[in-house]
Order: structure tokens, then sequence, then C-alpha cells
């Protein structure tokens, strides 16, 4: 409870709401579920406008897939050369954390850090979002992490659309295996490739989408907020959803 609070405040938060995984006062808890209750949630009529050519391609490869694990998958696309990212990378960054997680977070593109490493969200902004998870009582032990992209843009440029479509079915098959009950979507990028859409960002969050049947929640990128650190307070506020939708889950 104390490091929830401590990451709480060291993130920037003004108003301080314990994670759903830890025992907090019960009427500060009950507000915040009762609060977060009232946002209306969106149904995906983007989504199914609008889809494209990745959507099509992604359908195909889960109604075909044998893939049983995480593993055999990562295994079987590590070596891709579908774009020529797949010649100009480190290393292939599949994904990372608790494989059976409720909650998948998917960001846009490994950056620098990461394909050196090999792993999503290590550098800045990895350990920005490792701030955000101890804030509302978690760790990456409870939540998986992934990209649209698995292998680094040269110089960290935007992930051109080839490139999103050549990816897409990857990251539709890691959510058929492991079947979140909530995405977060982190940054313009990755929700609006997501969604299909080019709606800004600020129009997409505070309201629950669908992706691929899963119920997916817009915030920014941690790499934003260590930009625009007013950011943080409505980062926090989509936190507080996706805790509370969580919780209710549970019951």
């Amino acid at each position: 409870l104390r490091q929830a609070l401590a990451a709480q405040l060291d993130f920037g938060v003004g108003e301080l709401v314990v994670g759903s995984k830890l025992q907090a006062d019960a009427r500060e808890t009950a507000n915040l579920f009762a609060n977060a209750g009232r946002i209306v949630s969106a149904a995906n009529a983007v989504a199914s406008s609008q889809d494209g050519e990745a959507s099509q391609s992604g359908m195909d490869l889960m109604s075909e897939s044998s893939y049983t694990s995480l593993a055999e998958h990562c295994q079987a696309i590590c070596d891709c050369k579908s774009c020529p990212l797949g010649e100009t990378r480190n290393k292939f960054v599949y994904g990372a954390g608790n494989p059976d997680a409720d909650l998948l977070f998917v960001g846009e593109a490994p950056g620098a850090d990461e394909d050196r490493i090999g792993e999503p969200f290590v550098g800045r902004a990895g350990q920005l979002l490792d701030k955000i998870l101890v804030a509302m009582g978690m760790s990456r032990d409870d939540v998986y992490i992934a990209n649209i992209l698995k292998c680094r843009p040269p110089g960290n440029r935007d992930p051109q659309p080839d490139e999103m479509t050549s990816c897409f079915p990857y990251l539709r098959e890691q959510v058929r295996l492991i079947r979140p009950k909530l995405i977060c979507a982190l940054g313009r990028i990755a929700a609006q490739a997501m969604l299909q859409t080019k709606t800004p960002l600020g129009k997409l969050r505070g309201q629950w989408h669908s992706f691929e049947g899963v119920p997916m929640l817009v915030t920014y990128h941690p790499a934003a907020l260590l930009r625009f650190q007013a950011y943080k307070k409505d980062t926090w506020a989509d936190m507080q959803l996706i805790m509370a939708r969580l919780k209710e889950l549970e019951t």
C-alpha cells in the first residue's frame, strides 16, 4: 500500500487512489468505482466501418492458427522478414509479461533500448510505465506488454502503413493467445491503428472501445508524458477506469 501511494505521488497524481488489487479504504474505493461507472462505453463503430487490409489479414491468421502458446508463436515468427525492418533490426521484440494477463498494454514500436535488449518498454518510457503499474497496485508480472511493430523503425521514426500491415496479424494472434480481459493502447499511433481511425487521441481516450472483441481503452504513450507533464492527470484518470473495470470483472 505504501509503495503504491509513493508511486502515485512520484507519478504526479494529485488525487491518490489505490489500485484494485490492494486493500484500500472501502469508502474511497467504492467512490472510485462508482465514478468510473458513469463513463459511457463506446461501441467499436469506427473499427467495424473502416476495416482494412491489416484487419482482414489478421482475421485470416487467427482463423487458421494452430499456435497454442506465446512461446510457440514467438519462435515461429522471430526471424520475420516480411518488411524491410527485418533487415535493419538488432533484435526482434515480441513482447513480455504474464501470458495469462488480464490486462494487455500495446504500444507502437520498439525504440533503441528495446532493439538492443529485445524487450518492450525498457527505456525511460518503460520506467515511467513501471511507475504507473506500481501506482495501480501492479507490476510487469501482472500484465503483458507488446507493440504493434516487433522491429525498431530506423531513427525511431513513425511506423509506415505497410510495416503495420505486416505486423498486425502478429498482434492479433497475441491477443488470441493471451485472451486478456482488457487492452490499453498506448499513444496515438497504436490507438489509431487498432481502431482503424484518424480521430485524434484526445477524442478517443476516456471511453471504452473494442479490439478483437476485447474492451480497449486508449491513453497517452509514456514517452508523451515525459515531454508533456500535463498529460499525466488524464492518463491517471484512464488508469482509474481500467482498475475499476478489472474490479467489476472480478465479481
